[in-house]
């Protein structure tokens, strides 16, 4: 085997520096998150990789497990805008992005100026958001996919970088609405928020119940997370993986060729190809945490249960039962071959 030219090693060298540099500031950024969030950090990497893949996150949990802490102590150390909309049944889609209101100019004429809703921000909380009623959940949909709101006949774009995080309580179902598939499916990742461990709770507890309660800095600014998010994208992804990742989804069509026994049994419609690219995004971003300028087989696997457990539709059996979409998806991954 020939050896490498200085080129390539000069390019070789530059791209360990480009990878160790996003480490460095992506372990900065975790380590001042967990200053104030403890017990969750596969949650908190999670809602960063949503953070570098330029997409949205749907948090399930309890209340009082920290989600909005989370969203607000996100928004202090990027240094950017955030905003929080109480999702209620008479919440209306005005109240999200915007509304038309008529103002007096110098001169005593009256027009029309479009007041900015609470969506122009960098970082939305979204709380709640199985309370509102279907109309006004999806006032969320155009901002989510296209990064733009339309109101009248104007189109208004948002700021860059824009993250929804919106948070969802498992249970009480009294006064809720499910999420339409259609907005499901815009979320990058749906993170199950567990209730922290004995050791979690005592450091919890000494955080909050004592005079010393730290407090988050600014570490990192949205231009350089701009940067990060791009440098995610020229991540190679060699065709075997991708072709594996191809697969999983596949098999998560009842009707395909690939499907395993439990997705026959239990499920209606499968996952979106959206649902491949955030698995494929979100596999470059795991490498990176890793160190890694290449994706692997592993990767897909870590990151395939947040990125298809809600775009999963089970048919009326699986609902009866009350099967997990987790169970399903872990079936496909000890059945799907690595390679073929």
């Amino acid at each position: 085997m020939s050896e490498s030219t200085p080129a390539a090693r000069v390019e070789a060298t530059a791209i360990e520096a480009v990878v160790s540099d996003f480490c460095d500031d992506l372990r900065t950024l975790r380590e001042e998150i967990a200053k104030m969030i403890v017990g969750q950090e596969i949650i908190v990497e999670g809602v960063l990789m949503c953070v570098l893949g330029k997409g949205h996150a749907l948090l399930e949990g309890v209340p009082g497990l920290g989600k909005t802490m989370l969203v607000r102590t996100l928004a202090e150390c990027i240094d950017a805008s955030f905003a929080r909309i109480q999702f209620t049944p008479d919440l209306m889609p005005a109240d999200i992005v915007g509304t038309n209101v008529i103002v007096e100019d110098p001169g005593g004429g009256k027009r029309f100026e479009f007041q900015r809703g609470p969506v122009f921000t960098n970082i939305l909380l979204a709380d709640e958001i199985n309370r509102a009623t279907p109309k006004t959940q999806s006032a969320l949909l155009e901002a989510m996919s296209e990064s733009s709101v339309t109101v009248g006949k104007s189109t208004y774009g948002l700021d860059q970088p824009f993250f929804v995080l919106a948070t969802q309580n498992p249970l009480e179902m009294e006064g809720t609405y499910p999420l339409p598939e259609a907005q499901l499916d815009r979320f990058f990742f749906k993170l199950k928020v567990g209730f922290p461990d004995r050791e979690a709770l005592h450091t919890i507890l000494d955080r909050t119940t004592s005079e010393d309660r730290p407090q988050p800095r600014a570490v990192i600014d949205t231009k350089r997370l701009l940067e990060m998010r791009e440098l995610v994208r020229r991540v190679p992804l060699a065709r075997p993986v991708q072709d594996y990742a191809v697969r999983v989804l596949q098999a998560t069509h009842p009707d395909s060729a690939e499907t395993a026994e439990k997705t026959r049994q239990y499920v209606r419609y499968g996952a979106s190809p959206r649902g491949l690219q955030a698995m494929i995004l979100a596999s470059k971003i795991r490498a990176l945490l890793d160190g890694r300028y290449a994706v692997s087989v592993d990767d897909i696997r870590r990151v395939a249960p947040p990125a298809l457990r809600h775009r999963i539709i089970l048919n009326f059996e699986g609902e009866a039962e009350g099967v997990d979409p987790d169970l399903i998806i872990n079936d496909i991954l000890t059945t799907t071959p690595e390679a073929v």
